[in-house]
């Protein structure tokens, strides 16, 4: 039972396993980052850049601000947040094809993200609403 923000004290966990894993994580994101453009041609996601003769364009992806969660309330609240970042952009992305007359895109971006997007923010305000009622104590990591 931990008290206290510190992360617990490593048992048998050895400095060069812990590099070796993040490494081996960065590596899996990247690949990812790679196949996203490779998908460009088949996925669903990407049918209207297809369509309309567009391209990816991927940029680089910042280091989160956070990698380290003191309980699970905190996680939640900031994907919450991230949630809430990305359906802003979506909807600027829709003012951007109305103002356009871009009905297509329009389309689209309701069908395939905005109720997404809607149902995500809903479900992780619920769980931060639960986990506010409950206690901020609770969905602490436990060692």
């Amino acid at each position: 039972n931990r008290t206290g923000c510190s992360p617990p004290a490593p048992a048998n966990y050895q400095q060069a396993s812990e590099t070796s894993i993040n490494r081996q994580i960065n590596l899996e994101l990247y690949a990812s980052y790679v196949y996203l453009p490779m998908s460009y041609y088949f996925d669903h996601d990407v049918v209207l850049q297809n369509q309309r003769g567009g391209r990816i364009f991927l940029q680089n992806i910042k280091k989160p601000d956070h990698d380290d969660w003191e309980n699970g309330l905190n996680a939640r609240e900031c994907a919450l947040c991230l949630e809430r970042s990305a359906n802003q952009s979506l909807l600027e992305l829709y003012k951007l094809a109305t103002g356009k007359n871009d009905p297509h895109l329009c389309d689209f971006i309701e069908t395939h993200y905005l109720n997404k997007q809607v149902e995500a923010i809903k479900e992780l305000g619920d769980h931060v609403t639960t986990l506010c009622k409950m206690g901020h104590t609770l969905g602490h990591s436990e060692s």
